[in-house]
């Protein structure tokens, strides 16, 4: 049985959402997600925060794999 305590939003004020993947830029929730928000019961707010980490992740994953391209392409551009 759990507490009376809400359980909090993932928002972080950077709101905007990627055309990519469809997570917002800032919490990492879909549109869905957010718009729902406000009547999703203190379990189903818990299933949306569990799904953020994979996200992050995925993300992060991502990110640094653009920047290795990056640093590639730098490297080869500077040693022909």
């Amino acid at each position: 049985m759990t507490t009376g305590v809400v359980v909090p939003s993932p928002c972080v004020g950077i709101c905007a959402l990627d055309a990519g993947t469809g997570w917002c830029d800032g919490c990492l929730r879909t549109i869905d997600e957010i718009a729902a928000w406000g009547a999703l019961g203190n379990r189903a707010r818990r299933e949306v925060w569990k799904c953020l980490a994979a996200r992050r992740a995925s993300r992060d994953a991502a990110a640094a794999a653009r920047v290795t391209d990056d640093v590639g392409r730098i490297t080869r551009a500077g040693n022909p």
